[in-house]
């Protein structure tokens, strides 16, 4: 009788209101991480694929790597989103400073009437 194993990797991710400099790099580097691990599990899958054994074996293995891809994926748009919400809060005070005397808003509109 053949033993499958697989190995499972958790990614943890935090999601706080805060903003601070270092959590757009942070973020990057799970995505970074991210993306390495799901590289290597489709490697694993091909592997699998082409290795020796009992199609059911493979089969099983097979599963269980996909099932890994899909987490992995899950999370990597998940991290993704979060990037990109906070590449708009950025844009937005950006965005908000620059308002005011000489890039006047809707909300700081004077209407002269003659």
């Amino acid at each position: 009788m053949t033993t499958i194993q697989a190995s499972t990797t958790s990614i943890q991710t935090s999601s706080s209101g805060g903003s601070s400099s270092s959590g757009g790099s942070d973020i990057s580097s799970q995505i970074s991480r991210i993306t390495s691990q799901i590289t290597k599990l489709t490697q694993q899958l091909k592997d699998v694929a082409n290795g020796s054994g009992s199609a059911e074996d493979k089969q099983k293995q097979q599963e269980l790597l996909q099932a890994q891809i899909k987490m992995l994926q899950a999370q990597l748009a998940q991290l993704q989103r979060q990037q990109a919400e906070e590449a708009q809060k950025k844009q937005d005070q950006k965005q908000g400073k620059e308002e005011g005397v000489n890039n006047p808003s809707d909300k700081h509109q004077i209407d002269i009437y003659i």
